[in-house]
C-alpha cells in the first residue's frame, strides 16, 4: 500500500510537470496553441478571428478532432493492455517522436508559422490526448486531473476553507495540502520550464518530457507481461 502511494505521488508530479510543459512550449513556439488544455484554443481562435491577426487561426480548431481521436485510441490501448501505466509509455514514445521530427526538420523558428511546426504540435496533442484518457480511465492513479488545473484549484480552496473552520485540527490537512501542492506546483513549474525551453530551442525541446515519461514508466512498472491474455 505504501509503495502504491509513492507511485501515485511520483506519477502525479511527472504528469502535471509534463502537461504544463507541453502546454507552454506549444503556446510559445507554435502559434499560441494549447496542446494539453485544448479548450483554451477556442479562446485563441476567437481572439485571432476578431483581431484579424491570424490567417491560420482555423488550425486551432484542428486540435479538437486530433485530441478526440487520440483519446479514443487511448481507450482502445487501455482495454488491450493489463498494465494501465502502459498508456503513459505510449505517451512518452509519442512525445519522443515529436521531438525527433522537430529536430529532423531543422530548428523551428518561433516566429515562422510553417507546416512542420503545426505537424509537430499535432503530434504533441496526440500525446496529451493519451494522458487525458489515462486520467479519466484511471482517476485513482493520480491525486487529481493532471492537465486541467481549475478543478484542482477549486478542491484546494475548499480543503483550506474546511480546515480553517476546524481550526486546522483535522489530521488529513497535511495530506490534502501536499496533494494540492504537488498537482498545482508541478503544473506551474512545468509551465515555466516549457516556456523557457520553447523560447530557446523551439519545439525540439519537446523531447525532454518524452524522456521523463519513459523514465517514469520504467521506474514505477517492473511488469514485463503487459498484454492481456
Amino acid at each position: 500500500m505504501e509503495e502504491k502511494q509513492q507511485n501515485i505521488w511520483f506519477v502525479t508530479l511527472v504528469l502535471t510537470l509534463i502537461a504544463g510543459y507541453c502546454d507552454s512550449i506549444t503556446f510559445v513556439a507554435a502559434d499560441k496553441i494549447f496542446s494539453a488544455h485544448v479548450t483554451g484554443n477556442f479562446i485563441v481562435f476567437a481572439y485571432q478571428m476578431i483581431k484579424g491577426s491570424g490567417s491560420d487561426a482555423w488550425i486551432k480548431l484542428l486540435t479538437f478532432p486530433v485530441f478526440m481521436l487520440s483519446v479514443m485510441a487511448g481507450g482502445w490501448i487501455s482495454a488491450r493492455f493489463a498494465n494501465r501505466h502502459f498508456l503513459l509509455l505510449c505517451e512518452g514514445i509519442v512525445l519522443l517522436i515529436s521531438g525527433v521530427v522537430a529536430y529532423s526538420l531543422g530548428y523551428i523558428d518561433n516566429g515562422e508559422m510553417t507546416w512542420p511546426m503545426y505537424l509537430v504540435t499535432m503530434i504533441v496533442v496526440v500525446a496529451m490526448g493519451l494522458q487525458n484518457a489515462f486520467g479519466k480511465l484511471f482517476a485513482k492513479e493520480t491525486y487529481g486531473p493532471t492537465t486541467m488545473m481549475t478543478g484542482n484549484v477549486t478542491q484546494f480552496a475548499l480543503d483550506i476553507r474546511s480546515f480553517c473552520n476546524s481550526g486546522f485540527k483535522n489530521t488529513d490537512f497535511r495530506s490534502a495540502v501536499n496533494k494540492g501542492l504537488i498537482t498545482l506546483g508541478g503544473f506551474l513549474v512545468g509551465c515555466i520550464l516549457g516556456a523557457w525551453v520553447g523560447k530557446l530551442f523551439g519545439l525540439v525541446g519537446i523531447v525532454l518530457p518524452g524522456i521523463a515519461m519513459v523514465i517514469c514508466y520504467y521506474s514505477t512498472n517492473p511488469v514485463k507481461n503487459d498484454i492481456e491474455p
